[in-house]
């Protein structure tokens, strides 16, 4: 009987679900809208109640679509946002927010606890040394700081706090369990190695949350699992009802989104590599979507100053893994073309041909270069593009950076606007280089990219990694890598496998590889060279109004 495997992405704008195959070839997928609420500014919010119905949308969706039976069925994975969800005594939701009811979760990419973050960061305590020696506000501890001190009445009633990965596999399966990934990540978990891992009483009391110890931690979670080790007993009843499965299927221990497109990644294999495929801590996944996270492991842990870990078993158990990002990617990228006043004209001609509009604005480029006989990338000459518009991760680990640019004309056309696009590409190219050389610098050997997520569909956007950082990319044959990752989860969970790298090997499958254009690296040094001084001059420019 044919055996298949289920993973389910709650993105930042959607779930998603995909049927797997033991191979790893996706079946069916699936995706459901859910709602983004954005009362003011720094405040993104969603309702975990709407996620959930999206997740059963999905679920059911995919099994339906693809005609496979429920018992076919042996494992469901999840990945989610690294967002905060807030239950009652009673497993209702409660609002973290003061002017709504229904938002009980605080999404990834909320800023809300910039102050909170700030004064954690004051403590100097050891933990910090595991999210590169600063906390950022996107992760838990600020935010639950800033919901402790504002909220203080909602506060009170929050008796169970997830991640919302974790948040998933208990609504699947009624277990407490949360997972390593999350924790380690996320909440300032020390994870030390196999057997030394726990909540640190210390940090939490220094930093204001001494109540979350109490109770053995039942608020937060008191036992952790790797990715893909099985959740209690599967399915619950409910759960199952819910989404057409049966009791008891498998489920796996959850991951982050990005992590879980890493393990997708960092397992395919492309035949048409000209050079031997590097060892795998020697290869660094970008998972690029609204944001950008660049993920690599390691087998010892290496300490990069403003980029989060060394964290112990968060992708792969045993071995430690290392997150730089970016807050804004895929997101930057649409903000740029759609505030410009060219956008509805290019949407419409893009239309009008039938094709996306990103690949409509690489035409333009293309016949521009044309027209000027030089490469495409070399019409940006005089225009250049700092993205940091909406603070920086990695390697800065400064929220307070803005986006800049030098260049601007009175011009309003859409060759204007495709230029402006091409110089933000490249930015964010030169973004990911800043956070590559802080990795190189400090102990990794990274030889080899692979960039999955909706932007591995842009060429320009791909193209442009290889050329500006000189290495091969690799673009798995999973168009859904993110999704094939939770499968995978679920795959180990099931017993199929023996652990989560045999289930990796046995579905990562291959992928195309894009070379870089060496005659074009002198043009991307210069750039990158004017990148670094934008950095220096904006903080300069803080300096003097500071004085």
């Amino acid at each position: 009987m044919p055996q298949y495997y289920i993973g389910v992405d709650v993105g930042t704008g959607s779930a998603r679900a995909a049927l797997v195959s033991t191979d790893g070839s996706t079946v069916q997928t699936t995706v459901e809208p859910i709602q983004i609420l954005n009362p003011q500014p720094s405040f993104y919010e969603q309702s975990s109640d709407d996620i959930w119905r999206a997740v059963v949308v999905v679920v059911n969706a995919v099994v339906k679509k693809s005609g496979v039976a429920p018992s076919e069925v042996k494992g469901l994975g999840f990945d989610a946002t690294c967002s905060l969800v807030a239950l009652d005594a009673d497993y209702q939701p409660v609002s973290c927010t003061p002017t709504e009811k229904c938002h009980n979760i605080v999404m990834w990419m909320d800023h809300r606890a910039e102050k909170e973050a700030a004064r954690i960061n004051t403590t100097q305590h050891s933990v910090l040394r595991y999210v590169g020696g600063t906390m950022s506000l996107e992760m838990q501890p600020p935010k639950l700081l800033w919901l402790k001190e504002q909220l203080p009445e909602q506060w009170k009633k929050m008796s169970h706090l997830f991640d919302l990965p974790d948040f998933l596999t208990w609504r699947a399966t009624g277990s407490f369990t949360r997972s390593l990934c999350s924790l380690v990540c996320k909440w300032g978990y020390e994870a030390k190695g196999a057997d030394e891992h726990g909540w640190n009483d210390d940090f939490l009391q220094r930093i204001g949350l001494e109540e979350l110890i109490e109770n053995k931690y039942s608020r937060i979670g008191s036992k952790a699992l790797t990715p893909g080790e099985a959740c209690g007993s599967g399915l619950s009843s409910q759960a199952a009802k819910e989404l057409g499965l049966l009791p008891n299927t498998a489920v796996g221990t959850s991951l982050i989104d990005a992590h879980a497109g890493a393990v997708a990644c960092l397992a395919c294999v492309p035949a048409d590599l000209p050079c031997p495929l590097p060892p795998v801590t020697s290869r660094l996944a970008l998972i690029c979507g609204t944001s950008t996270c660049h993920m690599v492991v390691s087998k010892d842990p290496v300490s990069v100053p403003g980029v989060w870990g060394p964290y112990y078993s968060a992708i792969v158990p045993g071995l430690w893994c290392n997150e730089g990002g970016q807050s804004a990617t895929g997101k930057l990228i649409d903000f740029i073309v759609e505030s410009h006043a060219a956008y509805a004209s290019a949407k419409e001609n893009a239309k009008q041909k039938k094709v996306h509009l990103y690949q409509y604005l690489n035409t333009v480029l293309e016949d521009k270069a044309a027209g000027q006989s030089i490469p495409v990338c070399q019409l940006t000459s005089d225009l250049h593009v700092y993205p940091d518009f909406h603070g920086n991760r990695s390697p800065l680990a400064d929220p307070s950076m803005k986006g800049m640019v030098s260049g601007l004309t009175l011009s309003s056309t859409e060759e204007n606007l495709a230029l402006l696009y091409l110089a933000t590409v490249q930015a964010l190219t030169y973004g990911t280089r800043h956070i590559l050389d802080e990795m190189n610098r400090n102990g990794h050997k990274i030889e080899i990219l692979y960039l999955c997520g909706g932007l591995r569909k842009n060429s320009l956007f791909v193209q442009t990694h290889a050329d500006a950082l000189g290495v091969p990319v690799i673009l798995p044959d999973a168009q859904e890598t993110v999704l094939l990752g939770a499968a995978i989860l679920g795959a180990r969970a099931s017993g199929n496998f023996s652990d989560i790298q045999s289930a990796m090997l046995a579905m990562g499958g291959g992928g195309k590889v894009v070379l870089p254009q060496t005659s074009h690296r002198q043009y991307h040094e210069k750039k990158h060279a004017v990148y670094m001084k934008m950095l220096s001059d904006q903080r300069a420019y803080a300096s003097i109004m500071r004085d």
